[in-house]
């Protein structure tokens, strides 16, 4: 059984030899979620310390066993025009528990503390042909648009991202 729960700060850091490899096997595996590989185990834990730090990143993981085998960030906005938005960034599932249903259980329960926060407007983006697109588009998620050229894959080629959001 699958377990979804929103992670402290301290969480973070208790947990960070296995967030550490989360975020390591999703960018190994090809995941669009801003490193390249390799990704270093400094480079992964410095960005875990920063999230646990960052009081407007709501962190929530999936866990089974009680280890983390996927996570989702939400990022807040925080200027006084944006303060009904949200952006989830950095959806991630271990290879090993794909085909679940995890991915879109921690995209529902991202929209769930979305819309507990008052905000009404989610955005995301993606790479253009990823599974990770599909999902978005059965979630309910509009197509805002995509940009040629937006980010740089692990072999240096330059893929388009696709924009996303979906009014709770």
């Amino acid at each position: 059984m699958i377990e979804l729960r929103i992670l402290s700060a301290a969480e973070i850091i208790e947990l960070l030899p296995a967030l550490v490899s989360l975020l390591q096997d999703a960018v190994d595996s090809g995941a669009s979620v801003g490193f390249l590989p390799p990704l270093t185990h400094e480079e992964a834990e410095q960005f875990w310390r920063e999230a646990a730090s960052d009081e407007h990143r709501v962190v929530i993981a999936a866990f089974d066993d009680k280890q983390p085998v996927g996570c989702v960030q939400l990022a807040l906005a925080t200027k006084a025009n944006g303060s009904h938005r949200a952006e989830v960034q950095k959806l991630m599932v271990h290879t090993s528990q794909r085909g679940r249903g995890i991915a879109p259980d921690l995209m529902r329960r991202a929209e769930e503390e979305a819309a507990n926060r008052g905000r009404t407007t989610v955005v995301l983006d993606t790479r253009k042909g990823d599974t990770a697109e599909k999902l978005y588009e059965r979630l309910g998620y509009v197509r805002a648009g995509e940009i040629p050229r937006y980010a740089r894959g692990a072999s240096g080629d330059l893929h388009a991202t696709v924009f996303f959001y979906k009014l709770l």
